[in-house]
Formats: structure tokens, C-alpha cells, sequence
């Protein structure tokens, strides 16, 4: 008995020693592996990279920005169906164990043991604690020393912090496969839906991904991601989340995936979307624009964006198509399988035309079969579309070049063969819904380009902007980057700088030859008139904008000075340091849409400085504003409650660029342009609209910049490598009908509000003609505007004018007028 207790005695003597030696390893280890754990408490002070979301003015989506897709969601706002979703797949005894699962490491390790030596890789059993310490303290290393930090740490951190809390950083920091993280930017990316609106498979879908989604791609791997789905599913029902009728139900339910798009999410505002991301970029930085989860208010209107696309793209092909068709986009061999063939020819996404190849042709038609689409996986789809071009749909492709150069095709054979990559678009709305066989209009991309520039013009707030044909092609943004030669857009400028200094609408000027001597062997400079060789002798200023008279415009710089222009084409912003030679009076310079657009709306809204913008506002992640591009005071604005105070007030201290008086006699000078000068097109629009044209010399851009007194309109129409676009391609023939199609529908439900007449300006009955008063019988009576004391006189005198008694319009006569000391160069 004696030797039982003994042996007895040494056996718990010996566990004691062995579970003391056990505990005092485990201690070291812990010890040893704490010393260089990293500092868990950073958890509570986390900000994740999350993406930068721009918004139009009616809310919806333009753009976001974001390395890492993340929108960051209160553990508060996300639906208890994700929750359990995640909580049956990952860990379905979180919110009971203190950070780690012993019977799940207890499985993990069997495992091991019987797969050691296979190559296989361990099975993990952490927590979803233990998930949240590697992803953001840890790295991916597989090693029995990261887990045991890992374990070390998730017992730290459910020490630190609430199981909710815990859970919130897991759900908004987990990777999902398609650059998501998180379950609101997955829910978005895979079904293009809000996480409240997921349905129990869809929610069981995302909580599968975790483990390993590049190998549950919906696509590519449908079955197993099917299957791992439907596994989730069945945990959902056996813990209890979901009914067993509803889990049978959602796993007979397609795994139906909708990829987001995750460009510009407007049609037709690439452009802008882009110009917003340069701004935010060289106003905050890299990290801020694509992990500061900032929120921008742009001042994008989607109507008018689109309208204004519409119509730009309408010119370029209109002056396109009137040059000529210059023949297929490639060939082809379309014998076997066409499609497939089609499919790898890289195609413009945003144009709204289709790519198609011609599979034969006859005289009166061809047969063309369609680029066919790919499944979302990639793989091109199987169905082949076919359609008809009809000899109508042909009509306009005349030879661009070679024999038969103009002439009208009377056989689609003539234009189109068997292998000819092609763009198409329906010739009819009824075509567009039929899905094979209808008719298609053959189209071309236009070789020309252009940029349009929509714009407040009280606020400056940019409204619409297209920086050409298609961003796919071409992502340079001729609305802001692209200098061009405004030519006599600019003319407004020059008189301006003449009407505040002492000039008057019905102030007479010659438009005679003029000849300059440019100084010492430099010879003279003769300018001249659009229309070479025909003058019209003493006219008044309204005359010779309406009607764009480019010596005029010389002899007035000449008699202003062109120094005092200069500034004025500073202070609106067109120039910022524009040479003081003559010829820069006629448009010479360089300058952007965007610029004329802003100055011309300084013009409509009497005179203010205004600074153009394509941001409204933008707010930091907590919702604080850190931009707001409206800087006016608002008195009054900050009451807590009404207590019979007067109204709030706004206080607006912007530079006043031009008198008002000034602005509102250009804009009357302005809307005779469009009345009875260069841009009478634009009359169709019925509502009061003020604009000017402008043509370079060759007429390498053609320009109308326009504006009612709500909306301002600037384009440009020209080749990227200038050259000559053809004999009459003018502002008023090209530029002034985009305008015109645009202002038609954008102003189409707007009262026809004349501008606003300043106090102070006299409207005065005059002849057009002479610029004297009417008097009771004349026929041709306008109303002009005038400053006070400067209403016109009973006589007049004319600037160029020699008092010889008469002026000659003829080149060769002797009657010309030779100024020297311009500047160094004339």
C-alpha cells in the first residue's frame, strides 16, 4: 500500500513539474513573442483607405476614385442578413469566444497532422478576431510564429474592444474579389445594389468570398462559387438566420452577378469626370484623391451633358460626312467564323455606334454582321447579329478622293465590299429595338474635332463639357488643354476697351483698306476683311461687330491702344499676358473654350469676375467641408430661429471686371450678331441670345461663343494638327449651329427673359445706318444703348476718317492710312 502512494506520490510530483515547466514554456513563448507585437491600440484611431465619390447636381453617381474600392459602413448600418451571413461562414460563435476558437484550432490541427507532408496547405481555424489582427496588423506569411502573434493579439483585442466594434473593422476591411473591400463596395461591384437591398443568396455569396475569391469568381468558376455559396446558405439555416424553406429557395436561385461599371458612370461625361479628378489631384494629392474617401458635389447637370455631346458630335460628323467618305476602319476575312474574327478589332464604347463587318454586298444593299459581345468572364458570346444597310444608309459617302471624288454613290457596291470594318447606327427608331435584319445608316469617325464648354453664368459653375469626338479615342480635353486661335470671338475685347473709354455703339468707323508699316524692313501689313476686297466705308461699331469687319476692329485697337486691350483680355481671363501687337485685336492669340466661355459669361452677368469651377463642394469623410467653390457671405444665414429679423442677405464682394453699362451695351451689340450679322442661324432658337463668331485665317478653327442670361455657351471646331477646313468653313456656318441646336432644347420650357437693362443706360431711336437719332419717318429704327451725356449728335465724326471729303474701298487707291509705332513690330 506504502509503495502505491509512493509511486503515486512521485507521479504527481513528476506532472506537477511538467505541467509547471509546461506553464513556464508557454509563458516564455508568450513573452517571446509579445516583445515585438504591434500596437493593437491603433485599431481605435483607423481610417482605411476608402474611395472618392463625385456627384452630379441631381445626386447620381459620376465617378469614383480609389485604389482600394471602399465605402466604410457603421457596424449600425449593416442589415443583420450580411451579418449572419458572415458570422455562418467565418465564425458562428464570435460574439461567445475571447478571441479564439479552441475547438476549431483543435480540427485545424488534426488536419494538419494527416495531410503533413502532402504539400498541402493548413486548414486555418481563426476567428474572425483573429482575421481582423492579421489583415491589419499582420501580414499573409504562413507560419506557426504569425499565428501565435495572431492569437496573442485577438486576445488583446477583444480585451481593447467591443465585439461590435471588432466586427465593423472586419466587415469594411475584408477582400471580395473584383478590387472590392468591404461588403458595401462588394455589394455595389457584384450586384449593383446597396447592402440593404441584398437578398439572402446574394448576402451568402459575398460571405463565401473571403476564403479564397479569385478561386469563387462568379464567371470564370461558377459552379464552386455556386456550391461554396450554397454552403453558407445551409450554415444560415442551421444556425438558425434563416428558414429552411427560404435557404432551399435562395440555393435554387442562379448566381446572378451584375459587374458595376467602374468608369465614368454617366454617358458622355468622360471628359468632365476627368478634368474633376486633375482638379482634386493637384489640389489635395494622390493619397487624399484615392484613400480620403472624399465626397464631391460637382456642378454637372446629366441633361445638359448629354445634349450638349449630342450636338457637338452631330457637328463634327455633319462636316465630316460633307468631306467625303474615306473608307473602312480595316478589312476583314469573313470567311468562317466572322465573329470571332470582329471581336479582337478594338471598337469606341462611347460614341452610341456600333462596329459591324460587311459580309456582301449587292447594288441596292449590304449585309453586315455585328460585333458580337463577351460574356461577362471575357469569352465572346456565341450569337452572331446581322443587319441591312440599304443604299440610303450610303447616300451621303461620297469619294473623299481618286476619279469618282464627289459624286453621289447610286450603288451601295460602289462604297462598301465583303470584309469592310465599319460603324453603323439605326436609320430609324423602329430599327434600334429590332434585333436582327434591321437597317443601319453607315457612319464615320470624324477626322475633325472640337470641344464644347457649358456654363452658369452668374456663378461660373461649369454645366456641361465634351473635349471632343470620344474620350475612348482621345482622352486630351480640347475644352481645357487645347489652345487655340479664338480669332474675332475676341473682337467683343477690343470694344469693350473702347465703349468704357469714352466710345459709344454709334461710334463711326472707316471700313476702308488700311496698311501698317511694321518698322524698318519688315514692309506692311494690310489687313483685311473675311470677304477680301469689299469695304463699306463709314460704319458704326454695331456695324462692324455684327458684322465682324476685321479692319474696323484694326483701327479701333489702333485708336484705343493695344496696351489698354491687353489689359482687358487679362482682366477677363482670356489672355494672361497678351503681346500689345495689332493683329492679336483680330484673335491671333491662343486660349481655350473653357477661358471665352468664362469671359463671355462676364458679359452676360454685368460685369462680375467670375471663376469657372467644376466643383461645387467638397467634403472629407467625416462630412465636413474642406472646398466650397461660393464664397458670397450670407448675413443672416446663421440664425438659430425666426425672431422677426430681417431676411437673410447675400453679400457679394466680387471684382467688377467692366462698367454694367459697359457689359450690357457688348451683349446689345452682340444679340444684333445673331439678329442681323454672322450668326443668324442661331434666330431659330426664339429666345434673346447674344454671341459672336470667329474664323482664323485658312480657317484652320471655327468659333461662336454665345449666352442668354441664364446660360453661356463656348465651341470650337478644328483639326488637332491645324489646317485649312475648306472655303466658308466659318463660325457662323459650323460652330454657330451647334450652338443653336443646343440652346433650342436647353431653353426650349425657359420664358424668353430679355437681358436686364442697367439703371442708368438710355435707349435711344436710331438709324443703323448713319448711328444718328431716327427721326419721326425713318424706316430703319433699332433701339441702341447709351451712357448718360453720351447719346449721339446732330453730326459725327469717323475714326480713320482724313477729313478729305471721301474714302475709297479699292486696295490700289491712295486713300490709305499709315500708322507706325505699334509696339515694335507694325
Amino acid at each position: 500500500m506504502k509503495l502505491m502512494l509512493r509511486f503515486f506520490g512521485f507521479l504527481f510530483a513528476v506532472g506537477t513539474i511538467l505541467f509547471l515547466v509546461g506553464v513556464a514554456g508557454v509563458a516564455g513563448l508568450m513573452w517571446h513573442y509579445s516583445k515585438d507585437l504591434p500596437d493593437y491600440s491603433q485599431l481605435q484611431d483607423y481610417e482605411p483607405p476608402v474611395m472618392t465619390r463625385v456627384h452630379a447636381t441631381d445626386g447620381s453617381l459620376v465617378a469614383e476614385y480609389a485604389r482600394e474600392r471602399r465605402l466604410y459602413l457603421p457596424i449600425q448600418a449593416v442589415p443583420k442578413r450580411v451579418i449572419h451571413a458572415f458570422l455562418s461562414a467565418e465564425d458562428k460563435n464570435f460574439y461567445e469566444h475571447g478571441g479564439l476558437d479552441f475547438n476549431g484550432m483543435a480540427r485545424a490541427g488534426a488536419l494538419y497532422i494527416q495531410n503533413y507532408g502532402t504539400g498541402r496547405r493548413p486548414q486555418g481555424a481563426s476567428t474572425i478576431t483573429q482575421q481582423v489582427a492579421k489583415n491589419f496588423l499582420l501580414t499573409n506569411e504562413v507560419s506557426f510564429t504569425r499565428k501565435i502573434k495572431e492569437a496573442l493579439l485577438a486576445m488583446k483585442i477583444e480585451r481593447a474592444y467591443t465585439k461590435d466594434k471588432i466586427l465593423e473593422l472586419y466587415l469594411n476591411e475584408i477582400y471580395l474579389g473584383f478590387s472590392a473591400y468591404g461588403v458595401a463596395a462588394a455589394s455595389l461591384l457584384y450586384f449593383d445594389k446597396s447592402v440593404h437591398e441584398l437578398t439572402v443568396a446574394e448576402a451568402a455569396y459575398l460571405a463565401a468570398l473571403p476564403k479564397a475569391p479569385s478561386s469563387l469568381h462568379p464567371f470564370r468558376q461558377r459552379e464552386r462559387a455556386t456550391e461554396r455559396r450554397n454552403y453558407v446558405i445551409d450554415r444560415m439555416v442551421e444556425n438558425g438566420y434563416v428558414k429552411p424553406e427560404e435557404g432551399e429557395k435562395a440555393k435554387k436561385e442562379p448566381l446572378a452577378v451584375t459587374a458595376r461599371p467602374t468608369g465614368s458612370h454617366i454617358f458622355a461625361a468622360e471628359y468632365f469626370a476627368e478634368e474633376v479628378r486633375r482638379e482634386i489631384y493637384d489640389r489635395y494629392g494622390e493619397k487624399k484623391l484615392y484613400e480620403g474617401g472624399l465626397s464631391v458635389r460637382a456642378t454637372l447637370d446629366p441633361k445638359l451633358q448629354a445634349l450638349a455631346r449630342k450636338v457637338l458630335t452631330d457637328g463634327l460628323t455633319k462636316y465630316d460626312e460633307n468631306q467625303g467618305y474615306r473608307g473602312a476602319v480595316q478589312k476583314l476575312d469573313v470567311t468562317g467564323d466572322w465573329g470571332v474574327k470582329l471581336a479582337e478589332v478594338k471598337a469606341l464604347s462611347d460614341i452610341g455606334w456600333k462596329m459591324a463587318v460587311v459580309l456582301e454586298t449587292s447594288d441596292q444593299s449590304a449585309r453586315i454582321g455585328f460585333q458580337p459581345a463577351r460574356e461577362p468572364g471575357g469569352a465572346i458570346m456565341r450569337e452572331r447579329r446581322v443587319g441591312i444597310v440599304p443604299l440610303e444608309g450610303v447616300k451621303w459617302a461620297k469619294a473623299a478622293s481618286g476619279p469618282g471624288r464627289g459624286r453621289t454613290p447610286s450603288k451601295v457596291s460602289q462604297v462598301l465590299e465583303p470584309g469592310d470594318v465599319i460603324y453603323v447606327e439605326p436609320l430609324a427608331a423602329k430599327d434600334a429595338q429590332q434585333e436582327q435584319n434591321a437597317q443601319y445608316r453607315l457612319r464615320q469617325i470624324p477626322e475633325i474635332s472640337g470641344a464644347i464648354t457649358v456654363m452658369d453664368p452668374r456663378t461660373g459653375r461649369v454645366l456641361a463639357l465634351v473635349g471632343g469626338f470620344s474620350f475612348d479615342q482621345s482622352q486630351f480635353n480640347r475644352a481645357t488643354q487645347a489652345l487655340r486661335q479664338p480669332g474675332s470671338s475676341f473682337k467683343p475685347f477690343v470694344y469693350a476697351a473702347a465703349l468704357d473709354n469714352g466710345y459709344t455703339p454709334s461710334t463711326v468707323v472707316m471700313d476702308s483698306p488700311i496698311e501698317i508699316d511694321q518698322g524698318p524692313g519688315l514692309g506692311m501689313w494690310r489687313p483685311e476683311n473675311y470677304s477680301a476686297g469689299k469695304y463699306y466705308g463709314p460704319q458704326t461699331l454695331r456695324f462692324g461687330i455684327e458684322h465682324s469687319r476685321n479692319v474696323m476692329t484694326v483701327r479701333l485697337a489702333q485708336d484705343v491702344g493695344m496696351p489698354l486691350i491687353a489689359e482687358y483680355a487679362k482682366r477677363f481671363g482670356v489672355y494672361d499676358d497678351l503681346p500689345p501687337y495689332l493683329s492679336f485685336a483680330l484673335g491671333a492669340g491662343e486660349t481655350t473654350t473653357l477661358r471665352m466661355t468664362a469671359a463671355y459669361s462676364m458679359f452676360a452677368n454685368g460685369g462680375r469676375r467670375i471663376k469657372p469651377t467644376l466643383i461645387d463642394r467638397i467634403q472629407d469623410r467625416y462630412g465636413h467641408t474642406i472646398y466650397k467653390h461660393d464664397q458670397r457671405e450670407c448675413r443672416g444665414c446663421d440664425a438659430e430661429r425666426w425672431s422677426n429679423q430681417p431676411e437673410p442677405t447675400l453679400v457679394d464682394r466680387r471684382e467688377q471686371v467692366i462698367d454694367p453699362m459697359t457689359a450690357y451695351q457688348i451683349t446689345s451689340m452682340m444679340e444684333g450678331v445673331v439678329q442681323r450679322g454672322t450668326a443668324t442661324t442661331v434666330r431659330e432658337v426664339g429666345k434673346p441670345v447674344a454671341g459672336k463668331t470667329g474664323t482664323t485665317n485658312d480657317e484652320k478653327d471655327a468659333w461662336f461663343v454665345a449666352f442668354s442670361p441664364d446660360l453661356a455657351v463656348g465651341v470650337y471646331l478644328g483639326f488637332d494638327k491645324p489646317k485649312s477646313m475648306g472655303r466658308g468653313a466659318t463660325g457662323g456656318q459650323l460652330a454657330a449651329p451647334v450652338v443653336r441646336d443646343f440652346l433650342k432644347v436647353a431653353l426650349a420650357d425657359k420664358p424668353a427673359v430679355p437681358f436686364r437693362v442697367p439703371a442708368g443706360i438710355k435707349l435711344i431711336r436710331i438709324d443703323p445706318k448713319s448711328g444718328m437719332r431716327a427721326g419721326p419717318g425713318s424706316e430703319r429704327v433699332i433701339l441702341e444703348a447709351f451712357k448718360p451725356g453720351t447719346a449721339p449728335p446732330d453730326s459725327y465724326s469717323v475714326v480713320g476718317y482724313d477729313g478729305g471729303g471721301g474714302y475709297s474701298t479699292n486696295p490700289a487707291d491712295s486713300d490709305r492710312f499709315i500708322r507706325s509705332g505699334t509696339g515694335g513690330l507694325y
